[in-house]
């Protein structure tokens, strides 16, 4: 009874328009008191520190740095004049530099809407001059976007594994190839759509014949390539933690920064700021998540969950079915990361009492939260892309991005039926 109270009032604290820390740490407290009373409160002080003190979380704002000390060096033009004179030649040309370009900057930004905001004021723009379908353009810059929290370094992965206390190298790894995998399928849809529908993609079609300065080209990625090889190496490697990796890789992007002789006082004062607006955001969502996860635990709803999946007789597939319909609709008003944080206490005892291996789960829930990210009316990567394009309506994107939609929907049965996709590379990499 008391879950179900809870849940009504964070659900309508939403809606109103509370900010989602805000929803979640108002109903965590009530929730304590209806099944505690006043004295359950006491252990605020408690779990609080436990939240604040993990050295986990101090890799989030130093990836959140590196991306933000990137960013403002420039890196995104730099992906987008060295990426697309050698791929402009595929069927829909500058397109697939969304795609691309968006899992490269993935690999070092930690999140979706950074990745898609960064590409898209550079490519879109560019797509528009060029006669590119909006929608189509726009479609892939959101899909390409949701890679950012699926291949790492992923904040999302970071988060979850304080939920579940899996091994964040391991999720890392895990993120890896369905990363890549997607990013092959959306730039092979967008292939064959325009070798089909030449119209939508004109400019592949009369492509310069104005030689390609690849040293310019090499300029413009290796040295983005090589730190996330160095950053993620280190990881995989066992030679440094996930915290130390965001301080190898903070360093490394000034460096970069450096090189690209645009590294100013004024873009690390930028960078810095910005750095402490995003990390408070999120560290503030797993402060009051833990708060939500202990009164969880002491409900016990995860083991009554548990009893009533085991009541109703699901299978383990039927039971991950109903997940990808209930984060469906789940991403229809909440925040990924609110998503993971408030449901992930409460579902981890059934994952172990189904056998389901957390790092895989850990995949699937960040897929599903791709999902979310790209669901109306919420969908913020939707936002991001309209408002990096003036010229395009929200409807426009939210039609542009079905297909590709449908390619994650796809993606998601694909990997509940082949399982290995996610867990082969760490297995590989422990072995």
């Amino acid at each position: 009874m008391e879950i179900a109270i809870v849940m009504g009032l964070l659900i309508a604290l939403i809606f109103s328009g509370l900010w989602i820390q805000m929803a979640v740490g108002v109903s965590a407290v009530i929730y304590i008191y209806l099944i505690q009373g006043v004295g359950g409160l006491k252990a605020l002080g408690i779990v609080s520190w436990g939240s604040a003190e993990s050295y986990t979380l101090s890799a989030i704002p130093l990836f959140v740095f590196m991306a933000e000390i990137l960013l403002g060096s420039g890196l995104s033009t730099r992906l987008y004049s060295g990426i697309s004179p050698l791929i402009r030649k595929l069927p829909g040309g500058l397109l697939h530099t969304n795609v691309v370009g968006c899992g490269l900057f993935a690999a070092v930004s930690g999140g979706s809407a950074p990745t898609a905001a960064a590409m898209g004021t550079v490519a879109l723009p560019e797509l528009g001059k060029k006669g590119y379908n909006r929608k189509l353009a726009a479609g892939s810059l959101a899909a390409g976007g949701t890679l950012g929290i699926l291949i790492p370094p992923s904040i999302t992965f970071i988060v979850y594994s304080m939920f579940t206390d899996t091994s964040i190298a391991q999720l890392f790894m895990a993120g890896v190839v369905p990363g890549i995998v997607l990013m092959l399928l959306y730039m092979a849809y967008i292939a064959i759509r325009a070798f089909l529908q030449p119209e939508l993609a004109p400019a592949h079609m009369s492509v310069s014949d104005e030689k390609v300065n690849y040293r310019q080209c090499l300029f413009d990625i290796l040295p983005l390539l090589i730190l996330i090889i160095i950053v993620l190496g280190s990881i995989y490697g066992g030679i440094a933690t996930p915290t130390e990796a965001g301080a190898i890789g903070t360093f490394g992007a000034i460096i970069i920064a450096r090189m690209y002789k645009s590294f100013t006082f004024e873009i690390m004062k930028t960078a810095l700021r910005r750095t402490l607006v995003l990390s408070g955001n999120v560290l503030f969502i797993v402060f009051v998540s833990m708060i939500f996860a202990y009164a969880t635990a002491r409900s016990g709803v995860g083991e009554d969950l548990v009893d009533w999946f085991q009541a109703l007789g699901l299978s383990q597939y039927q039971f991950l079915f109903g997940a990808l319909v209930f984060y469906g609709v789940l991403g229809c008003f909440m925040e990924g990361l609110g998503m993971i944080a408030i449901t992930v206490p409460i579902l981890y005892p059934t994952l172990v009492a189904y056998g389901i291996d957390p790092i895989w789960f850990g995949v699937y829930i960040v897929i599903l939260v791709e999902l979310g990210q790209l669901t109306p009316p919420l969908g913020v990567i939707l936002f991001v892309v309209a408002s990096t394009w003036e010229e395009i309506s929200i409807e426009e994107v939210v039609l542009g991005v079905l297909p590709f939609y449908l390619i994650i929907v796809a993606f998601v049965f694909l990997l509940i039926f082949f399982p290995d996709l996610a867990l082969w590379f760490p297995r590989l990499m422990i072995n």
